[in-house]
């Protein structure tokens, strides 16, 4: 079968087509053909070696996270899915890669796909959903009536976390450039700060959250948009000690990742904020959940483009230029 693979990590890490056994299954896993693969920054990353020490890979390995499709077979183990169910799934940080003509997905991490959506609009969904819901909705608890400052807001976590936190009776405060100040409102932010002509910290006031979701010195700049007692959750970055802890690494990568959030952890306690870095995890249970308010339609998926398996490397590589509205997916 066909697969994007990359062949080393570094500067040339020869990512490209190639032919790769069918995998085999296990008996709580299930075999998909997959239709359609959705892209995330991430997936320009894992390359580079970036995350080399949290993500293991046997290389040559194959890239992407996010996957719709069919179920061809399924493990001894399995119940909730038979073959010839469209699923929806995320393997992150699973070890295995969803770019390709088939990919194993464990039980735990599928859910049935929305009957709405084509299998191009739920492939663009799991890890922007999960993601979301699990910082939105899990680690900080958003309540009716708070506000959220979700920054970048065009993008691929933008334009599904501005609708989550919608539905989750927030107010949402974002950045986007002059040209997508329009759609970050229709999706329904309440205060819109176009970055090319103000600087959201002097327009923000008395958020009781922060999403990172910007490199550079965003992170730091929004604290001072913040209310004490509110919290930061860095999808980006520093790494820190409890996510060391969470993923089980051994006590040098602990220290190592203490000291890479030590600034961003003293400038918090100094104003009463809590930073935590988030990870997404696959979770079939929650895409089902994510899956229900997407029948609902009270979630759209956003698509920026679409671009056939031939073509995976371009699609790669168009991401990586930072300017899609929403996401980017391969069609297989």
């Amino acid at each position: 079968m066909k697969a994007l693979t990359f062949k080393r990590y570094g500067k040339s890490p020869d990512i490209g087509l190639a032919d790769i056994p069918r995998p085999t299954l296990k008996a709580d896993e299930l075999l998909v053909q997959v239709h359609a693969a959705g892209l995330n920054p991430i997936d320009n990353m894992i390359p580079t070696g970036m995350f080399k020490p949290v993500l293991h890979f046997q290389l040559p390995a194959t890239l992407g996270s996010d996957l719709a499709g069919i179920v061809t077979e399924v493990g001894s183990s399995v119940t909730r899915f038979k073959p010839g169910d469209a699923v929806f799934a995320s393997i992150f940080d699973l070890g295995t890669g969803a770019i390709a003509d088939f990919a194993v997905v464990p039980e735990c991490a599928a859910a049935l796909k929305p009957a709405n959506l084509s299998f191009v609009q739920a492939a663009s969904i799991p890890m922007v959903g999960l993601t979301s819901w699990q910082a939105l909705k899990e680690r900080i608890n958003l309540h009716p009536g708070q506000k959220v400052f979700i920054p970048a807001g065009s993008g691929g976590i933008g334009t599904f976390a501005i609708q989550l936190a919608k539905h989750l009776g927030a107010k949402v405060g974002t950045t986007t450039s002059t040209g997508n100040l329009e759609l970050v409102r229709a999706l329904g932010a309440d205060e819109v700060v176009d970055y090319k002509t103000q600087e959201f910290e002097t327009v923000l006031r008395d958020y009781d959250a922060v999403l990172g979701t910007v490199r550079g010195d965003a992170i730091e700049k929004s604290m001072s948009i913040l209310r004490p007692g509110s919290q930061i959750v860095s999808l980006i970055g520093p790494l820190d000690a409890a996510f060391a802890r969470a993923k089980r690494l051994n006590v040098f990568l602990t220290f190592v990742f203490g000291l890479m959030s030590r600034k961003i952890m003293r400038l918090a306690k100094r104003r009463s904020l809590k930073y935590s870095f988030l990870f997404v995890h696959p979770n079939g249970s929650q895409l089902a959940e994510i899956g229900k308010l997407l029948e609902a339609q009270q979630i759209q998926p956003v698509i920026d483009r679409i671009f056939p398996f031939e073509e995976a490397k371009d699609a790669l590589e168009y991401l990586a230029q930072g300017r899609s509205k929403g996401k980017v997916v391969i069609q297989m």
